[in-house]
């Protein structure tokens, strides 16, 4: 027996060489919604016209007109059909009257049928039009115990004789077919062409059928005209996939935090919280959603127990309550906050055949924890929500007061915005809207989470996004070459990245690659505990849609070591325009013995190590990678330096010392002769950098220095690694332009990096003590004096600074960056560099401190006047810092200091 979509398709095709469809029928376009349901003739506008699917223990084969259950050029086909539908060799084939000619059909093979109005007890295969209601539930029951149903009609005829409005969840054969995920619509077939395919054909991503969800929207919303979700519980947005799913609640970015959805005959509604169903505020919206929920039915209400409240909120409801966290056959609709413990197939099997389900749940919380949890598809609520066209996402919706939904925002569907990004991308005239593509973009990302299990609903969403890079061509973007943020070509990169993270492979995405020549044999990283928390450099270059191999031994595959392709980290998606692609890197977990790696844009190869690595021995093996320049102080020979600069056609390099490591391209690398001087000097830096800060050195990692085209903010920025526009490469390679030069930016981001919150009063001194450490390596190690090393330091600046900030009070709102870098100068030409080491390092041992910035204040006037035994609280309220009465209280009986610079220019005031 098949038991996989793709196995069932083959069974269902075998032998199948044409489809010779009778002209004079004319079919109605199928609807798949089930995760069950596939396509099996496809035409050549996408519609679907045969399809296949299952519900509880049975299968059903539903076609498109019922005159293709009587056209023997299908009859290879109608001969598979049953076959497949046919519990057991030997089960009973049974044929409504109105398809008796498709008993000889049959017979014709060793299929013996008989003629009967219904199905026997005895489990079989029964074939039948779709025009008759008299045994839906016999039907439906017929199909969950195991038998086989062959169905065919179509709905157009039907829907101008009762209104198209009503197709879906009227039309007697969707009374049948929908609780597997397959409709009869009331959208004429394509009848021109049609190819047999070899595998699942792709579906389309909208079938453009008139359904009840105005009416079902108009009804859930009656008497409400907003919703008011500013409250402490934040609701998760909601992914409203399912084509008949819609949004009922919509914050002012468009995401979606309330939605409903119908699901054969059966509905649901997913509020992104509890408190959206157990609010005050939303009660009415509540009662509403009860009687949609109830239909035509008079059961009871089911209430978990995160849910009963509802029962005392809504005395007079008239509904009848039973607290319960399971299903039972006496309940209507089942309310509830997680659907974690119970059975997915008995929770899809109650809302099909007519239950109702009111869910209250968020998951941005487990997104926030765990931010490479793919929550549509391991989250426990979405394994269930997800065949109802919804999902609870990890991104929190934004809080407050939102009008009911528009019509504008009612009509966004991820299906539908895809299918017509689609067709209008290839139109002149297509004219992006950069919030809807921000929301497709992400909706996709999500869709893409789900695609990996193979079902034609969801693979339909990434196949269509494929086809859309594939035609297009892969985005080009660089300063030549600038991409707009919001435009068509930034969706595609967005997509395309998506698409690459789902499992899509490079070689689908890129055109093939011009492959560079690899090591001409593995190379061996060994990995230690003395690399915990870094990233290790390889040496190695990964060029874009090239393939390399990783092995590691079986005992580090738990070790949680991760491989960095690139190392330009910085997200640039918030920026005007993109010089380079938004994201630029692609990490891999080793969490198997051997790892095939490739990457969009290629990169240098990292191998990441966590906080808590304690193996010793690992060595991670790469193969199929490209050399890159790499200079390793105290490792690297001058001949290994000269040979690879001369050959590598890798774009970055690195010179690395045990303390600080410099990525740079490879054209300026190329001009450096010798990298020993210049490690040498930035090796001494760094020292100067933790000695001033009372940090053990060697530092436990080294910094990093990346250089990029493009970076997040700024010209450079502190960080893990520090970033720096690409234009500073000369001044941070040449040791006798730095000793000339200095090197500013690149200090000032290192100071940063050493910047502790204890000593930090942001936001005056973010962009102040910084600059301590510039100023410090400038003179320890640079020779460069202050006055020199940069044009704000220049006397009369200073002082003309600290004129200023006396004329205005001294207001502690204008202490900030020059102005509050003075006062730490003033100490530091007054007592010299020990007392800041020296209470950098007490800070270090203290504990339980002040979080705010006044009392952290405080601490520092008291710590800095016992180090240097003067009392400074004088010098600090002449600053303008707020001192306490005891804190100035306690130092009185420190001397004075005589050599206060304040004095100077506090007494010019009183001149």
């Amino acid at each position: 027996m098949a038991t996989t979509p793709a196995a069932a398709f083959e069974a269902l095709m075998n032998g199948v060489t044409s489809w010779a469809l009778p002209k004079e029928s004319v079919p109605c376009e199928l609807l798949l919604t089930g995760e069950a349901a596939f396509p099996v003739m496809v035409n050549d506008k996408g519609q679907v016209l045969i399809a296949a699917s299952s519900y509880g223990q049975g299968r059903l084969v539903v076609m498109s007109h019922e005159g293709y259950l009587l056209h023997a050029g299908l009859a290879p086909f109608l001969l598979n059909a049953v076959r497949w539908l046919r519990p057991s060799p030997g089960a009973h084939i049974v044929v409504h009257p109105s398809l008796a000619s498709l008993v000889s059909i049959l017979s014709g093979s060793d299929l013996q049928a008989l003629v009967q109005p219904e199905p026997g007890e005895t489990l079989g295969v029964y074939c039948t039009d779709a025009y008759s209601d008299t045994v839906t539930e016999k039907l439906v029951q017929f199909v969950k115990r195991g038998g086989g149903l062959l169905i065919g009609g179509q709905a157009w005829y039907w829907a101008s004789q009762h209104g198209s409005g009503r197709v879906l969840s009227s039309f007697p054969g969707n009374q049948v077919t929908s609780v597997a995920g397959v409709y009869f619509t009331d959208v004429c077939g394509d009848r021109d062409w049609f190819e047999v395919s070899k595998e699942i054909p792709t579906l389309t991503l909208y079938v453009k059928c008139e359904d009840e969800i105005k009416d079902d929207q108009q009804r859930l919303l009656e008497g409400i005209s907003g919703m008011d979700i500013d409250t402490e519980a934040v609701p998760s947005q909601l992914l409203v996939h399912g084509q008949r799913a819609f949004p009922l609640g919509v914050d002012n970015s468009f995401n979606c935090f309330l939605a409903a959805a119908r699901c054969g005959h059966g509905r649901v509604v997913l509020g992104g919280h509890k408190s959206l169903m157990l609010s005050d505020r939303m009660l009415p919206f509540v009662l509403n959603a009860l009687r949609w929920l109830m239909g035509p039915h008079t059961g009871r209400v089911g209430l978990a127990s995160e849910m009963k409240a509802l029962k005392s909120m809504l005395p007079d409801s008239g509904f009848q309550w039973r607290e319960t966290e399971h299903l039972t056959s006496d309940l209507s609709v089942f309310c509830c906050c997680s659907l974690t413990n119970m059975d997915p197939k008995e929770v899809e099997e109650f809302v099909a055949e007519g239950g109702g389900l009111l869910v209250g749940a968020e998951a941005w919380l487990q997104g926030h924890v765990n931010q490479d949890s793919e929550c549509m598809s391991r989250y426990p609520n979405n394994i269930i929500l997800k065949c109802f066209g919804l999902g609870i996402t990890s991104q929190a919706a934004n809080q407050g007061s939102f009008p009911v939904p528009n019509p504008w925002v009612i009509d966004y569907h991820i299906r539908k915005a895809l299918a017509q990004f689609e067709s209008k991308i290839y139109s002149q005239n297509f004219v992006s809207q950069e919030k809807l593509l921000k929301k497709l973009v992400k909706d996709c990302s999500y869709m893409f989470q789900m695609a990996h299990q193979r079902i034609s609903i969801y693979d339909s969403v990434r196949g269509h996004a494929l086809k859309i890079i594939q035609r297009e061509g892969f985005p080009s973007v660089s300063e030549k070459h600038p991409i707009l943020k919001g435009s068509s070509q930034a969706f595609l990169l967005s997509l395309a990245y998506e698409l690459f993270k789902s499992g899509v492979d490079v070689s689908q995405l890129l055109p093939p690659p011009s492959l560079l020549p690899p090591t001409e044999s593995p190379v061996v990283i060994k990995i230690s505990p003395d690399n915990r928390s870094s990233w290790v450099s390889t040496g190695l270059y990964l060029p874009e849609g090239q393939v390399a191999q990783i092995t590691l031994p079986r005992e580090a595959i738990n070790a949680k070591l991760k491989v960095l392709i690139g190392c330009h980290t910085d997200n640039i998606s918030k920026a005007k325009t993109y010089h380079r692609p938004p994201v630029m890197t692609y990490q891999y977990h080793l969490n198997s013995s051997q790892k095939s790696i490739s990457w969009l844009y290629g990169g240098l190869l990292y191998i990441i190590v966590p906080h808590n690595y304690n193996h010793q021995g690992v060595s991670v093996t790469i193969s199929g990678a490209v050399s890159a320049p790499y200079f390793r102080m105290g490792m690297t020979t001058q001949k290994e330096w000269e040979n690879v600069t001369k050959y590598s056609e890798a774009p970055w390099g690195e010179l690395a010392t045990d303390n600080i490591i410099l990525t740079i391209p490879t054209d300026h690398l190329k001009f450096l002769q010798d990298p020993r001087p210049l490690l040498q000097l930035w090796e001494e830096i760094v020292q100067a950098v933790a000695r001033l800060a009372a940090t053990p050195f060697p530092f436990q990692r080294p910094e990093r220095v990346v250089l990029d085209k493009q970076i997040s903010f700024g010209y450079l920025h502190s960080g893990y690694p520090i970033m720096g526009h690409i234009s500073i490469a000369e001044g941070i390679t040449d040791d006798m332009v730095m000793r000339s030069h200095g090197i500013w930016g690149v200090t000032h981001e290192l100071g940063h990096n050493q910047q502790k919150g204890r000593w930090n009063f942001p936001p005056h001194t973010t962009e102040a003590l910084c600059n301590l450490w510039s100023v410090y390596v400038h003179e320890a190690i640079l020779n460069i004096h202050r006055d020199r090393v940069h044009p704000s330091l220049k006397p009369e600046l200073r002082k003309q600074r600290i004129r200023n900030h006396l004329s205005k009070g001294a207001p502690l709102s204008n202490w900030v960056v020059w102005t509050a870098l003075e006062t730490y100068l003033q100490l530091q030409e007054g007592f010299g560099w020990e007392p800041f080491m020296h209470i950098f390092a007490d800070y270090q041992a203290l504990s339980n401190f002040p979080k705010d910035n006044e009392s952290k204040m405080n601490v520092w006037v008291r710590k800095f006047s016992e180090i240097v035994q003067k009392n400074l609280a004088p010098f600090f309220e002449a600053w303008g810092w707020p001192v306490h009465s005891d804190v100035a209280e306690s130092l009185a009986s420190l001397p004075e200091w005589q050599e206060n610079p304040m004095k100077m220019y506090t007494s010019e005031g009183t001149e």
